[in-house]
């Protein structure tokens, strides 16, 4: 089986300022006919039928879905799949996206790791509920797309430290000197000792690509959304 992985920026969709303009959250004041038909206008063009959403809470919850919903998961920050052809998306404007997938076993995962998810272990309960479906540490690829880079996400110096006890390796040092977060590289550190096989990293950061959403740049925002999926034969 394939897996195919994607992920979206903020250029040719249909929303206005300062939601301009492929935005495809339905949560952050964008018109709603024009998020439709943006998610429209994305499944089209990647041929999928079903795509899965979820009501992101910065949580640790997992759900497992298999096309037929009809209402994205709620509170849920991890959706996880072994139907083929049904795609699982997050969103995401600084937080970090980790698309997991392991291709012998048909399972995929999206992972919506914010600091928050990030430090009650949201990556772990996902590749815990993908074992569940039958996929292997060894066998899943994992993608860490586009998120605030460790070196412009300031936070206070006890939240540094607090994340760095629950996630080793998320620390870091801003451009400025100040104590702050890399959220990707504690999450890589997760994935390899969690024995995960292969390890991507998209290097882009969302607040200095402006073809990306960020919200800790722009304050109110759009979402670019990152999917991945079994292609059905």
């Amino acid at each position: 089986m394939r897996i195919r992985r994607v992920v979206t920026t903020r250029e040719g969709g249909a929303s206005a300022p300062p939601y301009d303009s492929f935005n495809l959250a339905d949560h952050v004041g964008d018109d709603p006919a024009a998020v439709s038909a943006n998610r429209d206008r994305l499944a089209g063009e990647l041929g999928l039928s079903t795509v899965a959403w979820m009501e992101q809470v910065h949580g640790r919850t997992v759900t497992v879905v298999n096309g037929s919903e009809a209402r994205p998961a709620e509170a849920t920050d991890a959706l996880v799949t072994a139907e083929p052809g049904v795609a699982v998306a997050v969103l995401v404007a600084d937080c970090v996206p980790v698309l997991l997938g392991d291709a012998e076993a048909g399972v995929v995962a999206a992972v919506h790791a914010g600091r928050v998810g990030t430090r009650v272990g949201v990556l772990p309960a996902a590749l815990r509920a993908m074992t569940e479906a039958g996929a292997e540490p060894a066998r899943i690829e994992a993608l860490l797309g586009p998120a605030v880079c460790g070196e412009c996400y300031e936070v206070p110096a006890d939240m540094a430290r607090d994340v760095e006890e629950h996630v080793p390796g998320s620390l870091s040092r801003t451009r400025n000197g100040t104590p702050g977060l890399d959220l990707r590289a504690g999450l890589w550190r997760q994935l390899a000792e969690a024995g995960v096989g292969r390890i991507g990293v998209d290097p882009r950061c969302t607040a200095e690509d402006r073809s990306l959403f960020s919200y800790r740049r722009d304050g109110r925002c759009g979402r670019i959304a990152a999917l991945t999926w079994v292609e059905a034969e």
